[in-house]
């Protein structure tokens, strides 16, 4: 979708807008959300960090999701001047205004920061937000010397965009994210997050993902999704936790998913687009508790994303069955 296109979506006359979900645990949705709720969004946002009119925002993120929607009505509704380039892997690549705030995706700023040019522009970003996947603590740890706000943020496309975010630059940074003040969180039984966001959710949202809450009750920290838990022999195993424990030790590119087994039912199975797969294996035996470890290596040509940038976890895992 252009962004004139979504002007004119915008401008319509109707009280809502197409968007679709991220697709990162099966198929892509379309959804209709009111624009209403997509302006006290934008409003929350803008005011909590201060945007103001004619500040300069970038949108560089595909207008067919509710993050490079978002970005738009945040202008729209701040009077903010847009600054609109294409959808690519270095945003920053030809933009020269200095920005009060642009959205990116962790790719988008991981490779921003391997070009010294589009390093610097990044740096004088007054608010930069990451969203559509995790921070992996290599790159948080990069950011935190950042001389202004950059934050994680934590949504989805059923709460038009992020509902919660947590400070990585400077001395403020945290594991632990933060809803906003009209935002209430608590756990079911499971131990996934509960959403109450009434200024742009109509309904009580129980998530998929799995979070321990502060003493207090009022922060939280992402410990993976419920689907990407695999019960291998009785053992429970978060996808995301292996991942992150391999993640210092193995420098190829790799996915943990499932794979069915008929004596443990389920078995932890990575996909590599690596060759070598007997040093891999000896690397995860060397750093993964026992019950971690693969008990299979697929090589794959390509690993598994979604246009924004998320593991395509239903792919991966018919990638191990295949």
């Amino acid at each position: 979708m252009t962004l004139n296109k979504f002007l004119q979506e915008w401008e319509n006359g109707s009280d809502r807008v197409w968007v679709r979900t991220s697709g990162s645990t099966g198929k892509p949705k379309p959804m209709y959300v009111e624009k209403s709720r997509m302006l006290a969004s934008a409003r929350i946002t803008c005011d909590f960090l201060g945007l103001q009119q004619g500040d300069t925002a970038l949108l560089c993120m595909p207008l067919d999701y509710i993050a490079g929607k978002m970005v738009v009505v945040r202008s729209l509704e701040r009077g903010l001047r847009l600054i609109s380039v294409p959808p690519s892997g270095h945003p920053l690549r030809d933009v020269e205004d200095p920005l009060s705030f642009a959205a990116m995706v962790p790719m988008q700023v991981f490779n921003s920061l391997q070009v010294q040019a589009e390093r610097e522009r990044l740096m004088q970003v007054r608010n930069l937000i990451i969203g559509g996947g995790a921070v992996d603590d290599a790159l948080a740890q990069e950011l935190r010397s950042f001389p202004h706000a950059v934050w994680s943020t934590y949504g989805m496309t059923e709460t038009l965009s992020h509902i919660a975010l947590r400070r990585l630059s400077g001395d403020e940074a945290s594991d632990w994210y933060t809803p906003f003040e009209s935002v209430r969180i608590s756990k079911d039984q499971e131990g996934c997050l509960v959403i109450d966001a009434p200024l742009v959710c109509d309904h009580r949202l129980v998530t998929h993902d799995r979070v321990e809450l502060s003493p207090d009750g009022r922060h939280f920290r992402v410990l993976g999704r419920k689907d990407n838990v695999i019960d291998s022999g009785g053992i429970k195993i978060q996808i995301e936790e292996v991942e992150k424990a391999l993640k210092p030790y193995l420098h190829v590119p790799y996915l943990i998913t499932r794979g069915k087994d008929k004596k443990f039912g389920e078995i932890v199975v990575l996909l590599t687009e690596a060759t070598d797969l007997p040093a891999i294996s000896e690397t995860c035996k060397q750093v993964l508790p026992k019950y971690w470890q693969p008990r299979k290596y697929v090589n794959v040509d390509r690993l598994p994303y979604t246009e924004t940038g998320k593991p395509a976890r239903a792919e991966a895992e018919k990638m191990a069955g295949d």
